[in-house]
């Protein structure tokens, strides 16, 4: 198991860290965080004396040590601390409240309209009323978008999906909830959550890939979300491609193929990977070779597949065709360990998988052609849940990629009574 903790906490860090540690990995000894953290022994004992005393953390039943006394592990009080995850869609918003060690406490879903011109104060709105049912426990709020966001801590969202263009989503959530807050795209935030509760504690290279409504790519190396210059890594979706479907188009005189070649894509291009095989793309190419009614949508062709019609079944495989021949070139250019697929398509994944399998690893060099693709179950709060681990990634945000709200949270773990002075972390980065 690599040590996604990156380097050794120092100062506001150690207690945090000690905290995000034991909500991870679950109950252990002083020894062993010592170890996996690179703190002395003196260290640990003196913050986890403190961590108790604070109600954060408790000693737990001892377990034989080689040699010597027993050693006693320590676990945390589960409800020392929340945080709130929000995932951000075009139509609704799914918010979870969840504990230290990635427990989903509640969820609830509001309808929302990002379009209106008052969409942002909305949604403030929204988390504000969440915020209120909380009692003093909360550490801070995740907010997932589909779309590219500048940095976590100013939280700047560019999305076309939404209607967002230079959004100022985190300085507005800040000063209507009175909390840090945390802004990425919604995909990286799924491959936060893998690193702290899922395949990310055993690899320290891996990419996340989300079908579904578009294509998402979250891209992890050397334990930490690679997010590009801008904040826009991982846009899959939006790969040119061309396709090579056959027997559910037909091809003109000009080569093109009716109802899939070049279809105009949301973020404004035309032919992107998204706009073939996300749903909208899938949902098109059924309609334009009937396979479904023109009302029809993708659970409508889904259910096709499901009770056997061939037609419907070989869209859902040439979309895994295309994705396998684009995610091999991926795979060459990172180079991950494993890759996980999620997303509310992977509920057809049995067939896109004949058309995935064969692609993926025909595309492939010899050298990446046994590269893992682990299919997870999904359900709405896991978009949720991954937003609100940005906050309980913060422990681990060696990088600085959260900046003032991470430390913010950090505050809140290392302070006493948690969130005393809450209110205070605006905007403005007053620590509380």
């Amino acid at each position: 198991m690599v040590n996604v903790q990156g380097p050794a906490p120092r100062g506001d860090l150690v207690p945090s860290g000690i905290v995000g540690l034991l909500g991870t990995q679950g109950p252990i000894s002083r020894v062993e965080i010592a170890r996996v953290l690179g703190l002395s022994p003196a260290t640990v004992t003196q913050v986890t004396k403190d961590l108790i005393g604070r109600g954060i953390v408790e000693e737990l039943e001892s377990v034989p040590s080689k040699g010597g006394r027993p050693a006693r592990l320590l676990g945390l009080v589960a409800d020392a601390g929340v945080a709130i995850g929000a995932k951000v869609t075009a139509d609704h918003v799914a918010i979870v409240t969840v504990e230290l060690d990635g427990t989903v406490r509640s969820s609830t879903e509001h309808e929302y309209d990002p379009g209106a011109t008052d969409a942002l104060d909305r949604l403030g709105q929204i988390l504000a009323k969440e915020v209120a049912e909380l009692d003093d426990r909360l550490l801070g709020v995740g907010v997932g978008v589909p779309g590219a966001v500048d940095s976590q801590a100013s939280g700047i969202v560019d999305a076309p999906t939404l209607s967002w263009q230079a959004a100022p989503v985190g300085p507005v959530l800040r000063a209507a909830i009175g909390t840090p807050v945390l802004v990425d795209n919604d995909v990286n935030t799924l491959a936060a959550a893998e690193r702290l509760y899922g395949i990310g504690r055993d690899h320290s290279a891996y990419l996340v890939v989300t079908i579904g409504r578009g294509i998402g790519c979250g891209i992890v190396v050397d334990g930490g979300i690679y997010r590009g210059a801008n904040g826009g890594a991982g846009e899959i979706g939006h790969i040119p491609v061309w396709s090579s479907t056959a027997g559910t188009t037909k091809a003109t005189g000009s080569g093109q193929l009716l109802g899939v070649e070049e279809p105009p894509c949301t973020c404004g291009s035309t032919g992107c990977l998204e706009a073939h095989i996300g749903a909208a793309g899938l949902v098109r190419t059924a309609r334009a070779t009937n396979v479904i009614g023109p009302r029809g949508t993708l659970a409508t062709l889904l259910r096709a597949a499901t009770t056997g019609d061939s037609r419907a079944r070989q869209i859902f495989a040439d979309a895994g065709s295309m994705l396998g021949r684009a995610l091999a070139g991926v795979i060459h250019t990172v180079d991950p360990e494993v890759v996980v697929l999620m997303g509310e398509g992977v509920d057809g994944w049995e067939f896109w998988q004949t058309g995935f399998e064969p692609s993926f690893r025909r595309s492939l060099l010899p050298a990446r052609k046994g590269v893992p693709v682990v299919v997870e179950p999904w359900t709405e709060v896991q978009w949720a849940r991954g937003a609100a681990s940005l906050v309980l990634a913060s422990p681990f945000d060696s990088a600085g990629n959260g900046g003032e709200q991470s430390r913010l949270v950090r505050a809140r773990l290392g302070a006493p009574g948690i969130n005393q002075g809450m209110n205070q972390a605006t905007n403005t980065g007053t620590t509380p």
